[in-house]
């Protein structure tokens, strides 16, 4: 046994060091960076990090290829569903209004290592969305001048046909980028405010093609003679949430701006559910005006809005021409809708209405990308798990501009050469995979007790010349009344307590609740506080992937027998539902200053489960590479960020003072004190104790 234990110690120390978890600064307001941001600024950036392109493409794909009309209820399934992980990245960017976003709510309740993977998806996911966003703004921009910018390049500059790279070099998208992430490195004001103008100008032409939409509405298009309201049934609005889930991908800015916001507490959830709400109106309003307008049978998936506008010959689009005049395709909707020249013009204002308000909801998807992503990678370098470089801050923006400009080149590299078609479904897995820890993580630290820092608590030095009273000190009085956990300084307050201590434990949070004692007290009452929940947590998540495994692929691909197919879905759904049993029957924390996440675990437990179904939509060749991707970040972890690691620093960092108890087989106790001083050497002294409360050897360490 022994030769067993001193085997495996060097592998527990491991598992130690990768689980271990971020200790939080006493000051949770205290940053380097500048707190400058209101709750209108925040709910601006949710806004444009969510409102984006699907607005002009991704409704018409739904309701022609997968829901009809009822893209509507798609989207009302897919808001609700993005409100679950909402809530989550809320309490979490209230509680604890630190920059890092899902990276730092892994890190404080999970652990290290799966921290260090959550944010070395999330920078993936911002680099290749900043690069496609970048790039398609320069397509859209491209398509409007007949593709002049495409011919030249090819024609003077390069090209190549080479698999996954573009066919030539974006300049343009690389140049939006570069001059992008400059305009951000000044500071955190100027992007707000430049986020703010292209948010304004953006929600203005919706309402205006909402308003003038609705003037054209035709009921008629939802009857039965065009297919009726939901043509495709609940499997196609179903099908259609899980695409229209994607397009709320994007309110985890306002969680990653929280370090620089004024009022953290209040402003993040407000933000948070202000900005959902509209990006969810904005959706569900111009999917029924999409397809009030025309029957949703003849939508252009590539052009929704634009082509429903010119089949019913909207003409009053002229009043926002003068916002954007990016002209000119006459020719083209000539040969395309055989029009007159005055029409023509006509429908050509309109072209330049929706591809300005495109490229201006383009802008603001971008600006959060290029805002986000430096920030992960700050929080992650300020922690020591990733090059220290990125954590510097200048001392005049108040931004990480090493980071910025680093990754915003990156970027604009990635626009510039990459074909980013084939990997634009990558960004789903990393959204879906951090959505499911955040939730993992709001069930973990909700029934957490909480931890006393060491550096909010005051001792003093013991005098080793003094002779100890029987009576309790001060600082050893225990006050009855008071809720708050307490940290006892000597042993004999150790030995006279514990039996109330056990009484009143059970009642504190991560202990069963009183009704459930006398029922599973023997059963889980030796458990830590906690621990039986995160062992929930675990099975929760094993059994939502191997659930939503079944319903996937169980009577295709696997081709299970009907006996088979039923007997694993009862299982691993009784498994799930006991999960969330055994973790309600807990004390959860309650805490009334800070905003929390209702009906805790259902909620973070639903979207748990509604995340890892999504990820079994996606195909092989994304988790093929996301597995490569996770096997490069496990060698930048390994390689550097397990050996910088500042909680590892912590732990190798000597007390400052220890104290060691001692009862002998007299039963006199014995106190050794070993004060540590700031050349290294350590002083120790003794005294010695009466006690007859010990009858066997026992050994107690703690800071006194």
């Amino acid at each position: 046994m022994a030769t067993c234990s001193t085997g495996c110690a060097p592998a527990v120390r491991l598992c130690q060091r990768l689980n271990r978890l971020k200790t939080l600064d006493g000051d949770m307001m205290a940053t380097s960076l500048k707190r400058c941001l209101s709750t209108l600024d925040l709910t601006l950036m949710g806004v444009g990090g969510m409102v984006g392109s699907g607005l002009y493409v991704l409704t018409g794909t739904v309701a022609k290829d997968t829901a009809g009309p009822a893209v509507i209820i798609s989207f009302v399934f897919a808001g609700i569903a993005s409100l679950l992980a909402a809530f989550c990245y809320a309490e979490f960017g209230a509680r604890i209004p630190k920059t890092g976003s899902a990276y730092m709510f892994t890190y404080v309740s999970v652990g290290e290592v799966w921290a260090f993977l959550i944010g070395w998806n999330v920078i993936l996911e911002n680099m290749i969305g900043g690069a496609a966003v970048a790039r398609a703004w320069s397509g859209y921009l491209d398509s409007i001048f007949n593709h002049a910018i495409q011919n030249f390049t090819e024609t003077h500059i390069m090209q190549w046909n080479v698999p996954f790279l573009a066919h030539y070099p974006d300049l343009l998208a690389a140049g939006i980028l570069v001059f992008a992430s400059v305009f951000i490195s000044f500071g955190v004001q100027v992007s707000s405010y430049l986020n703010h103008i292209f948010s304004t100008i953006s929600m203005g032409v919706i309402a205006f093609i909402l308003v003038f939409g609705f003037v054209l509405a035709d009921p008629a298009n939802w009857s039965q003679e065009q297919g009726g309201f939901a043509p495709y049934g609940m499997s196609g609005i179903l099908a259609g949430s899980a695409t229209c889930f994607y397009a709320f991908v994007g309110f985890d800015v306002i969680a990653s701006s929280s370090e620089e916001a004024k009022n953290p507490q209040k402003a993040v959830p407000i933000a948070t559910a202000i900005s959902l709400g509209l990006a969810a109106t904005a959706y569900i309003l111009v999917s029924c005006v999409l397809t009030l307008i025309v029957p949703w049978r003849t939508l252009d998936p590539n052009s929704a809005l634009a082509d429903a506008f010119f089949r019913r010959g909207y003409s009053w689009a002229g009043i926002v021409v003068a916002v954007g005049s990016i002209c000119g395709e006459y020719q083209h909707l000539q040969r395309k809708y055989n029009m007159n020249m005055q029409y023509t013009f006509q429908c050509c204002i309109l072209t330049n209405t929706i591809f300005f308000s495109f490229l201006l909801a383009m802008n603001t998807v971008l600006l959060c990308n290029l805002f986000s992503l430096p920030r992960i990678v700050y929080a992650m370098a300020e922690d020591g798990l990733f090059f220290s470089i990125f954590a510097r801050v200048n001392p005049v923006t108040k931004v990480p501009v090493n980071a910025i400009l680093v990754f915003g080149i990156l970027m604009a590299c990635m626009a510039l050469i990459f074909d980013l078609e084939a990997l634009v479904q990558f960004l789903s897995i990393g959204t879906l995979l951090a959505y499911t820890f955040v939730a993992a993580s709001v069930i973990v630290l909700r029934f957490q007790p909480e931890k006393n820092n060491s550096k909010d608590t005051t001792t003093t030095s013991p005098n080793v010349n003094a002779e100890v009273s029987p009576a309790p000190s001060e600082s050893q009085t225990i006050t009855e009344d008071s809720e708050e956990p307490k940290q006892y300084e000597s042993f004999s307050d150790k030995l006279q307590l514990v039996e109330r201590q056990k009484t009143r434990e059970r009642r504190g949070v991560g202990h069963l609740k009183a009704y459930w004692e006398p029922y599973l007290d023997r059963l889980l009452g030796d458990c830590e506080p906690g621990e039986v929940v995160a062992f929930c947590v675990m099975t929760l998540i094993v059994s939502s992937v191997s659930l939503c495994a079944v319903l996937e692929f169980g009577n295709e691909q696997l081709q299970f027998p009907v006996w088979c197919f039923t007997m694993l879905l009862v299982i691993f759904t009784l498994a799930y539902v006991l999960s969330l049993a055994l973790i309600w029957i807990h004390e959860p924390q309650r805490n009334n200053q800070t905003f929390q996440v209702p009906l805790v675990p259902l909620t973070p437990g639903a979207s748990i489960l509604f995340n890892v179904f999504l990820m079994m939509k996606l195909s092989l060749l994304t988790w093929i590479r996301f597995t490569v991707w996770i096997a490069i970040g496990l060698l930048v972890y390994f390689g550097y960020g397990i050996w910088h690691s500042k909680e590892g620093l912590r732990e190798l960092q000597p007390k400052d003072m220890a104290a060691r108890y001692v009862v002998l087989p007299s039963g006199s106790l014995v106190e050794t004190v070993q004060s540590v001083q700031p050349d290294g050497q350590v002083v120790t002294s003794a005294h010695q104790i009466s006690s007859s409360a010990a009858p066997t050897a026992a050994e107690a360490a703690g800071k006194r």
